[in-house]
């Protein structure tokens, strides 16, 4: 098959674990393929082994996965919110993959890289749930085993038709290169078009910024506060008094809420997301003065901790009491 059989033959682990590492490592470098060709090439005599080839894999994935670990571990959730913020996939990305960890736990790690956009993610929150460094590099390794395992075995079952390809390619290079290339560019460019689109419709509904509820809140005029993000096993922290509801659970949660009274929903999510999608439901449905939170629980949280900072320096500035003699 020419120069591209030599390639792969001569470096196709190495090939295999460079993409595998891009690929974790947060680039748009599909590994897929290349470990579906490495599958089929295991069965030639002079292929390379599927045991080697697993642990260039799991090797790329452990050294990617855990810089992500302990950035999560010592970001916490804005390192998520900077995940998803450069991931062409939809901003509730955060939230499904919150509520798939705090569910499941580390666990999760075993088949999340199977799910789009959630291996980095769930990484991450390994390291803010604080998770045991060795229970997260155990569920990992078994994570990038599952992973690379189907790709392989469905090289090795579909060899024939995977060395029909490579012949194609060793033939019409330029041509069958241009093919690969533009059809991934079509797939980004539907990618990022399908996120503008729901983008442009969160952009729609109304906010309200944090300042504004803490000010509702002093004058004792407090909207219902819904946090529509991640729960389950785990405690998180959430806005005092909050009604936590699921993106589609029934609105009966609401009770007899008026509808003519506010609502102020607020997630984690760039854009705030979520909080949208839910404000937009509930609008239909006749609570038409429900707004999304601008920057959401990260804004809010900072909000008070500015306050906190405030009051903390006005006491400091208190004359102390003499010391009675």
């Amino acid at each position: 098959m020419g120069d591209l059989q030599g390639l792969l033959d001569g470096h196709g682990v190495t090939l295999v674990f460079l993409s595998v590492l891009a690929e974790q490592a947060g680039l748009p470098v599909p590994a897929y393929p290349m470990l579906f060709v490495a599958g089929a090439l295991s069965m030639q005599v002079d292929g390379p082994s599927i045991g080697v080839v697993l642990l260039a894999v799991v090797a790329a994935c452990l050294i990617a996965d855990t810089a992500w670990y302990f950035a999560g571990r010592r970001l916490g959730q804005p390192m998520l919110r900077t995940i998803c913020r450069v991931s062409i996939s939809p901003d509730s990305c955060i939230r499904q993959t919150q509520s798939l960890y705090l569910r499941v736990g580390p666990r999760s790690l075993v088949f999340a890289k199977l799910l789009p956009g959630a291996g980095a993610l769930s990484t991450a929150m390994a390291g803010m749930t604080n998770t045991p460094l060795h229970t997260f590099l155990f569920y990992d390794a078994l994570g990038a085993l599952v992973w690379a395992g189907g790709a392989l075995l469905a090289g090795v079952v579909f060899s024939d038709f995977v060395d029909t390809i490579l012949e194609a390619f060793s033939t019409y290079g330029p041509i069958a290169l241009a093919m690969v290339v533009g059809a991934f560019g079509l797939f980004i460019a539907w990618r990022f078009w399908q996120r503008f689109r729901l983008l442009r419709r969160a952009g729609r509904v109304p906010r309200m910024t944090v300042m504004d509820l803490e000010t509702r809140r002093a004058s004792g005029t407090l909207p219902l506060v819904v946090d529509v993000r991640a729960y389950g096993a785990s405690p998180i922290e959430r806005i005092p008094g909050a009604l936590v509801m699921d993106l589609k659970a029934s609105l009966d949660i609401l009770g007899d809420y008026p509808v003519s009274d506010d609502i102020v929903i607020y997630c984690a999510c760039p854009h705030e997301y979520s909080a949208a999608v839910l404000a937009e439901r509930l609008r239909v449905a006749g609570y038409k003065n429900t707004w999304a939170l601008a920057g959401g629980f990260d804004e809010w949280k900072r909000l008070q901790e500015a306050i906190a900072a405030q009051r903390q320096a006005k006491d400091d500035k208190q004359p102390q009491p003499a010391a009675q003699q």
